[in-house]
């Protein structure tokens, strides 16, 4: 995986951390550097978490998600290097942007790792069984779930919801079409939102069942 990284970092084909052929043609948008810089961190923790839990279960629908969730990282990357492009006024902008622009690199990296895993996962590559043990045992796992209509998490926000309290597990971000809402608290769920939820097995089950229509309660 290491290797993986660094031939994407100094490959020919990579422009300041991102490989221009993966990334669809953009039109240029006025965002505020600190704003994209946000959502790159944002997106990196979940493919992260996305990435080991996919590892750890053998769960190709998870390994999925990280590898659209690189794509985004992908746009915003060129985006947020041409936002620092039109910024840089005089050498001393430049020096002050380039360490904004190693940051967003740096970000980019943590995502192509993320991918790395995802894509061993794809091709039906798993980890070593004593590995996988060790994994299971810790008290969090991740997965996710389609929220279908009619259930009991419709209409309500993440946090009216209490689930870390009640159940011992919470959801951490929701894909609704092709976007992504990370810690998503005050958010309305809607029937056909992507759930991801983390937390202890059991508190995960009761949750995913909500989300399938299969309880009518969480108690």
């Amino acid at each position: 995986m290491v290797l993986c990284i660094f031939r994407r970092v100094f490959s020919e084909q990579s422009y300041i951390g991102v490989s221009v052929d993966r990334v669809k043609k953009m039109r240029y948008k006025a965002v505020p550097v600190r704003e994209t810089l946000v959502e790159m961190k944002d997106l990196s923790e979940i493919m992260i978490d996305l990435a080991y839990s996919a590892a750890v279960m053998d769960n190709k629908a998870l390994a999925e998600e990280v590898m659209q969730l690189e794509k985004r990282m992908d746009d915003l990357i060129y985006l947020l290097n041409m936002n620092i492009m039109l910024s840089a006024r005089t050498g001393r902008d430049v020096e002050a942007l380039a360490g904004v622009q190693r940051v967003g690199a740096l970000t980019n990296m943590i995502s192509d790792a993320a991918g790395d895993i995802s894509a061993l996962v794809l091709r039906g590559i798993k980890i070593h069984p004593v590995a996988r043990e060790v994994f299971e045992r810790t008290e969090e796992n991740l997965d996710d779930s389609i929220v279908v209509e009619g259930s009991m998490l419709e209409g309500k926000s993440v946090d009216e919801l209490h689930l870390a309290r009640r159940i011992g597990a919470d959801i951490i971000a929701i894909r609704r079409g092709e976007h992504w809402l990370i810690n998503p608290g005050k958010e309305i769920i809607m029937p056909e939102d992507v759930i991801v939820a983390r937390g202890n097995q059991e508190g995960l089950r009761t949750l995913l069942r909500a989300a399938k229509g299969e309880v009518e309660t969480l108690e």
